[in-house]
């Protein structure tokens, strides 16, 4: 919250990057699920209360996305390539996302096509959201 003075000058936007575990439970991922919950409603909460400021806050809630990010947590290459092997099945549009894919959502959300736009949770997540995978 020490930026929100620059940002109100300069009309600026905050945008958080969330998960879609943040809007649909996995299980035996419990912390993680929770802390992403966390910040989608730290979003909403800090949109609402910077609005009358007119900086937006908002949030990208990526899927899976090819990134180092579960080998740092101890998966191996083997494991690594189930994992994302397994993501054609959990994303609607039949595969993981690209870092490019959530960096775009971001820019877009932080730019001025963004205007009207506050509070919200955009999933790029290939559709997961919206599955019930078993």
């Amino acid at each position: 919250m020490l930026a929100v003075p620059h940002l109100v000058t300069t009309k600026g936007s905050i945008v958080n990057v969330s998960s879609v575990n943040g809007l649909r439970s996995f299980s035996g991922v419990l912390a993680y699920n929770m802390s992403k919950s966390a910040i989608d409603q730290f979003t909403r909460t800090v949109a609402l209360d910077l609005a009358s400021k007119q900086v937006r806050v908002n949030a990208v809630n990526p899927g899976v996305t090819v990134t180092e990010l579960q080998k740092r947590g101890g998966l191996d290459e083997e494991a690594y390539a189930k994992f994302i092997e397994r993501s054609k099945g959990t994303h609607a549009l039949g595969r993981a996302g690209q870092p490019d894919e959530v960096a775009q959502a971001v820019a877009f959300l932080a730019s001025d096509a963004a205007s009207f736009i506050t509070g919200v949770q955009l999933p790029v997540d290939g559709g997961r959201h919206a599955m019930c995978p078993r």
